[in-house]
């Protein structure tokens, strides 16, 4: 059980939105199409984000070396045995999957679209590497196929951004979004919680912020510590609060009554691999996350929106 299974009516969850969206059962099968970023190849910057490590997220069938068509023949495989009649959307997540040359885009989201039982396509990006250009040919495609377009943002504070080296501002994220929502795209986000210098009380005053843009699909998560990053060095010369399971459940139940309700909830929580992480050791599956947030909810009486309502009134 996972997030995406949950059927819950505290907050608004990814996995009822996605099964209305289309007739069959999907999963994403994630793609390393060889991309890097610009905070890591000189353009903007150098070394990446400061916590970043994609070994934390990629599944073992995505490999670089593997063109995109064998990529989601693999994941195909990996996912067939579970539900032998399902769909699959193709989900560009490693590294920066915008930062190249539009034809050279164009090719590489053609061809995993042309791979059997492929019907729609996710692509993970940075808000200051999507051109006009792009968006529109992404309009188009949208016409005949599922296209989601996921933005890193991870915040809306200017000096945090700065700190972990994002290499953009939040007016960019606020204007990548704008022209991707005008063109009738869906348009994702990602977010972390307690990233360095942002306690709770940050957080919190964040989520109205979010809730005000043309945000259709949020991701959180909590912040991790990964070993060999350039914040493992940090935390270890000047340890920062890492909050508990309990601390965590407590500030999202919080966090989604600042969210308007019609936003679509995909996950709160990302678990990266033991022998990589750092802090903090919960000791839970994912799902297993989830049942407990569900059950903070409900004894609390808390639901995703109600504080955007009630200030409202």
């Amino acid at each position: 059980m996972d997030l995406n299974k949950v059927n819950t009516p505290y907050y608004n969850d990814y996995g009822t939105w996605i099964r209305r969206q289309f007739p069959y059962r999907v999963q994403k099968i994630s793609i390393d199409a060889g991309f890097t970023c610009p905070n890591r190849d000189g353009r903007i910057s150098t070394g990446g984000c400061i916590y970043c490590d994609n070994r934390t997220f990629n599944p073992s069938y995505c490999q670089r070396r593997l063109s995109v068509s064998a990529q989601l023949a693999e994941g195909k495989q990996f996912f067939a045995h579970k539900y032998p009649d399902m769909k699959y959307l193709a989900y560009f997540q490693a590294f920066t999957n915008t930062y190249a040359p539009i034809e050279q885009l164009k090719a590489l989201y053609e061809e995993a679209l042309a791979v059997e039982d492929i019907v729609g396509i996710v692509i993970g990006t940075r808000p200051d590497c999507v051109s006009d250009e792009l968006l529109d040919y992404l309009a188009e495609l949208n016409q005949r196929t599922f296209v989601l377009v996921e933005y890193g943002l991870e915040s809306c504070n200017a000096a945090t951004l700065q700190h972990i080296n994002r290499g953009h501002t939040f007016e960019q994220s606020v204007s990548a979004l704008e022209r991707t929502h005008q063109r009738g795209l869906l348009t994702g986000a990602h977010i972390i919680l307690g990233l360095p210098g942002e306690d709770a009380a940050e957080s919190l005053r964040q989520a109205p912020i979010l809730s005000q843009l043309p945000i259709d699909i949020l991701k959180i998560h909590q912040m991790q510590i990964i070993r060999g990053t350039r914040l493992a060095d940090e935390y270890e010369r000047e340890p920062f609060h890492i909050y508990s399971v309990d601390e965590y459940i407590e500030l999202i139940a919080q966090y989604i009554q600042r969210l308007r309700p019609d936003m679509v909830l995909e996950r709160f929580v990302s678990q990266s691999p033991k022998e990589l992480l750092i802090a903090p050791h919960w000791g839970l599956k994912n799902y297993e996350f989830t049942n407990k947030l569900v059950n903070y909810l409900k004894q609390n009486d808390i639901h995703q929106g109600q504080l955007v309502l009630r200030n409202s009134e």
